[in-house]
């Protein structure tokens, strides 16, 4: 097949429908949306489970260093952000009667809960316990990249209207919540209930791969559009506008890809509101991997309460499910702003939390979990909106990549706040165990556990409400001419 290039500033022009490119009315359906948010429970618990069990699996349980742990829950992620462009890539040049994407979500799903139970599954303490953890993360992360880069595409490809986006992805956040709500309660149930230390982990990883298996089988089963003959997902911004209103399909034409992927990265780079939002989300995924990670440390060692992290969890999460509607009425950088005043004032209240009731702070996790609900859904919903604008204005499919840097940015965000915490524990003299029981710190140490959860998350906030400013930057043209090889124009006169 010819890929033919941009000339004169010009997108090029379409290429005919491929196979697995179906016919699209307007807006999505009920079943397409419920069908993608079900999607959230393998992301939701990929985040959940392991942010809040790892660490302290690998520290109270196999008697790792809290370095090291750290280390070990951040590698992975490191391996993800070399992984998940080339998976982009990969699925926007995929073709199959399964359409681009939902190959990817429902293989790259079953992988992952097959990697969440040998995480856990923990044949010994110390070191074989440690290596079977290290090595069942790492094919958790990398099946994990293989759903959810194709996964964080799709809102693009399913709807062509923002407000139908919006809807897309606040179906998304609720879900998320509710995987967190369900995991973060009943996985550190389940760990009591087995006994405590290995064995209740495993019980802890299966569960874990239970509800990831369920969330990959029913999104793939849910955005199966049809129409033409075939199912898969489209290609955004393409097609006649206000088409399929009535609920008259049309039909969704192909774009050629960029033709290189130092290609897709130059235009991604050109593009200053997806720049300033990858920016703004390596920051923002800091904060929740340090709140996650600290859960655990602070639940046992500032409440004083090893079986409060549940309750934790789900004042944090809940949320999700009661306020992403009303968030919904806001947009952009100015509704993130807003939901992050929020989560950064609940945070820097955990600091009086030695000295609150229990139901204060509570109350103080709800805050910031109604602010992270914000912050999740107006960073997941300008995602769909730059790659429906860059589709449109460039006329090439580069939906997986940016998904894949997008994705990338995330989870290293995630996975440095468990480092960064363990560097916190490590540095104000936290004391590992083997037994599966937390030793006993000392007042340095507690100090450490409280500011690291507190402050550390809220400083990252505020640094990513900053950065995000620069998203209404407006998109300038590259000088120097086209590439017609590329399509990607000379350079940005600002740098």
């Amino acid at each position: 097949m010819t890929v033919t290039g941009t000339a004169g500033g010009r997108p090029a022009a379409p290429l005919p429908p491929r196979a697995g490119t179906p016919a699209r009315a307007g807006a999505p359906t009920r079943r397409t949306r419920f069908g993608y948010a079900s999607g959230s429970l393998v992301s939701g618990t990929f985040t959940t489970l392991p942010g809040l069990l790892l660490l302290p699996y690998l520290t109270d349980t196999l008697g790792v260093g809290a370095a090291l742990a750290g280390t070990v829950a951040f590698l992975p992620k490191a391996w993800d952000a070399v992984l998940n462009p080339f998976v982009g890539r990969a699925s926007d040049r995929t073709r199959s009667r399964w359409g681009a994407r939902r190959p990817y979500v429902l293989w790259g799903g079953l992988l992952t809960a097959l990697g969440f139970a040998l995480t856990f599954a923990g044949p010994a303490p110390g070191s074989a316990g440690a290596w079977c953890a290290a090595a069942g993360y790492l094919l958790t992360a990398t099946a994990f990249a293989f759903f959810q880069v194709p996964y964080v595409a799709m809102p693009a490809e399913l709807a062509d209207d923002e407000a139908d986006r919006m809807r897309l992805v606040a179906g998304r956040v609720a879900v998320i919540g509710i995987a967190a709500l369900v995991t973060g309660a009943v996985a550190p149930a389940l760990v009591d209930a087995g006994g405590g230390g290995l064995p209740g982990h495993r019980w802890a990883g299966l569960f874990g791969a239970a509800v990831v298996a369920l969330g990959a089988l029913w999104v793939f089963a849910g955005t199966a559009v049809t129409g033409a003959g075939t199912s898969g997902v489209g290609t955004p911004g393409v097609g006649k506008p206000g088409a399929g209103a009535s609920g008259t399909p049309r039909t969704t034409r192909a774009v050629a890809a960029q033709p290189s992927l130092r290609a897709q990265f130059e235009a991604a780079r050109a593009d200053p509101p997806f720049m300033a939002l990858l920016r703004c989300l390596v920051l923002q995924s800091v904060a929740t991997g340090v709140l996650l990670a600290g859960a655990p440390y602070f639940a046992d060692h500032v409440l004083h309460d090893s079986s409060g992290v549940g309750a934790l969890v789900a004042a944090f999460v809940a949320p999700n499910l009661l306020t992403v509607p009303l968030w919904s009425r806001l947009r952009g950088p100015r509704g993130y702003t807003l939901a992050t005043a929020l989560f950064t004032t609940g945070c820097l209240l955990f600091l009086a939390s030695p000295v609150l009731p229990e139901g204060a702070v509570l109350v103080t996790m709800a805050l910031a979990g109604t602010g992270h609900a914000g912050q999740l859904l107006f960073l997941y919903a300008m995602l769909p909106d730059c790659i429906a604008r860059g589709t449109g204005r460039t006329g090439r499919r580069e939906g997986g990549v940016l998904s894949g840097v997008f994705t990338t940015v995330e989870g290293l965000g995630v996975a440095a706040g468990p480092f960064l915490y363990g560097l916190v524990l490590q540095l104000t003299g936290y004391v590992s165990s083997g037994t599966g029981d937390a030793a006993a710190q000392s007042a340095t140490a507690r100090a450490g556990i409280l500011a690291g959860f507190g402050a550390l998350p809220a400083l990252a906030a505020v640094g990513a409400a900053l950065l995000l400013r620069a998203y209404d930057r407006p998109y300038r043209p590259l000088i120097g001419g086209t590439d017609t090889d590329t399509g990607i124009r000379g350079r940005d006169p600002a740098g």
